[in-house]
């Protein structure tokens, strides 16, 4: 699948109904989609060197944004959209890994996230002001009279290969330094192939795009899935704002919502039942999705979230769980809730032992590897760091997992959240969840989290960072020890610390590398407990 040409084809198709809105009051016919593309796609030609492959994008997801990204498509240019919620430090590092000349933003959107892009930055407003009458015009006969066949041609789309590369997405950094995962027109095409697979989707979808484009969540199932199929979709640029979201779906009668759980619980919270009465599609990935936040959603909004699962290396998509309003009757069972779903079109799991790397029968527990069209290309520039991951074109996820009969995955951890305690493997989740029960957190709230120093008698020491709360650490560990959790498991109460707020990403998962840096601070590393 070359994206650009299925673009140029569903934006065509969609000429006289709504492709694309946001809730800055942007609202583009199929038409006025295509001829903005070309429009922006124009000056950029301009602006841009001859020779400036990567361009970096810093823009919340609106209309305006996804037009720049697929005008830099139709330029062969690749676009690295970047995280707009990280540190400068960080940002820098990206800017400097992908040695982006220039990034697309605006002043005020960089003045409210409090970051800086110096002379590298290109105002998007800006940019508007250089159309010429030429470019209009241009851009007008190109999206409604120049044949497909002679368009492609003009615009060289028949010389992009499946491996080109279409984007750079840099990792979240969550355990460490994010890397950049290169991402070609097959491994986006293939994911986008295999949602379609999932969910049959059609001229009466509309999607709800309230994923930032520089997660591989967003920027695969929330643009380029929209631009290239039938589905309308609508953006807005906070997805912790219940009440637009909300009012967005209902006035647009959207159909179809990828979210992270967190914030599937924001909108339980925060938005009314009526707003999301169209809705027959609900995904929940990115993090566990829990039952609570299931049962939760279903109850105000009556449809019920399914889980999916995917890694940014994997473009991200790896299994689904098919919601029941696109299950087709005859077809075999095709969602297991309590699993994160099957593998999706193209795609194949195992389960390795850890420590020996042999594969694993059915039914038992170890890493899970993927192998398929989505596996990336590698990291930006360190093929050290590709080669530790990817083998014989399996990918190392570096979850914990399990395969059934029928194929379905069962996550039962993340190889970075284990501790080896006196020999033993101790799972932080388990741990995590053990004590968020016992403080009483509801709707898969996170209250208590849980990670590990070193420790110079036992290897390492398990450590609870929590939100205020009314009982002692001495309490919980005694009532831990009564619901029977291994006294490997248990912490001690001098590992509890109170903070604040809980360190999260702008994806809404937790940010891991955070969280041990504050452990390292505060406890330490090497002290025996």
């Amino acid at each position: 699948m070359i994206l650009q040409r299925r673009m140029l084809r569903a934006c065509r198709s969609a000429a006289h109904r709504l492709k694309m809105a946001d809730s800055l009051g942007t609202r583009l016919t199929g038409r006025e989609l295509l001829i903005r593309i070309f429009a922006a796609r124009s000056v950029l030609e301009r602006v841009l060197a001859p020779d400036e492959r990567m361009v970096g994008v810093m823009l919340p997801p609106t209309a305006g944004a996804a037009i720049v990204n697929a005008a830099l498509a139709l330029m062969g240019r690749v676009a690295v959209n970047l995280n707009y919620t990280t540190s400068q430090a960080i940002l820098d590092t990206c800017i400097e890994r992908a040695r982006l000349r220039h990034v697309i933003s605006s002043p005020a959107f960089l003045a409210r996230v409090k970051l800086d892009l110096g002379a590298r930055m290109l105002d998007a407003g800006g940019l508007r002001t250089q159309l010429t009458v030429f470019d209009k015009l241009a851009a007008a006969m190109h999206a409604v009279i120049t044949p497909l066949s002679v368009l492609e041609k003009i615009l060289r789309l028949d010389t992009i290969r499946p491996d080109d590369v279409l984007t750079v997405i840099f990792t979240s950094g969550s355990t460490g330094d994010p890397k950049g995962v290169v991402l070609t027109q097959e491994n986006v095409g293939s994911n986008v192939r295999a949602i379609d697979n999932l969910l049959h989707l059609s001229t009466a979808d509309v999607a709800l795009g309230v994923l930032p484009f520089f997660h591989s969540y967003g920027y695969t199932t929330t643009l380029w899935t929209p631009l290239t199929l039938d589905p309308a979709v609508v953006y807005h640029t906070d997805p912790r704002d219940g009440q637009t979201v909300g009012r967005l779906a209902r006035e647009h009668h959207a159909t179809i919502l990828m979210a992270t759980p967190t914030f599937l619980r924001i909108y339980i919270r925060r938005t009314p039942a009526e707003d999301f009465s169209t809705l027959e599609v609900v995904f929940g990935a990115a993090e566990k999705l829990t039952k609570d936040v299931c049962d939760g959603f279903e109850k105000q909004f009556g449809v019920r979230p399914s889980e999916a699962y995917g890694a940014t290396e994997l473009s991200p998509l790896v299994a689904a769980n098919v919601p029941p309003a696109r299950h087709v009757p005859g077809r075999p069972v095709d969602a297991r809730e309590g699993t994160v779903g099957r593998p999706i079109l193209g795609s194949r799991a195992k389960v390795t032992d850890r420590e020996t790397g042999c594969e694993l029968p059915v039914g038992q527990e170890g890493l899970l590897w993927i192998a398929g069209p989505n596996v990336m290309q590698g990291y930006l520039d360190r093929p050290d760091l590709t080669a530790r991951v990817v083998q014989d074109g399996w990918y190392c996820t570096g979850d914990i997992a399990k395969l059934d009969t029928e194929g379905f995955i069962t996550l039962t951890g993340r190889e970075s959240r284990f501790s080896k305690i006196g020999g033993e493997m101790v799972p932080h989740l388990s741990v995590e969840e053990a004590i968020n029960d016992e403080l009483g957190a509801v709707d898969g709230a996170i209250v208590a989290v849980v990670t590990a120093v070193p420790d110079a008698k036992k290897g390492e020491r398990l450590v609870v960072f929590h939100l205020p709360i009314d009982k002692a650490p001495q309490d919980v560990c005694r009532r831990l020890a009564e619901h029977g959790l291994p006294n490997l498991y248990i912490p001690s109460p001098d590992s509890f610390a109170e903070i604040d707020e809980i360190p999260v990403l702008g994806s809404g998962k937790l940010d891991l590398r955070a969280i041990k840096d504050l452990a390292l601070a505060r406890f330490g590393g090497g002290a025996s407990s």
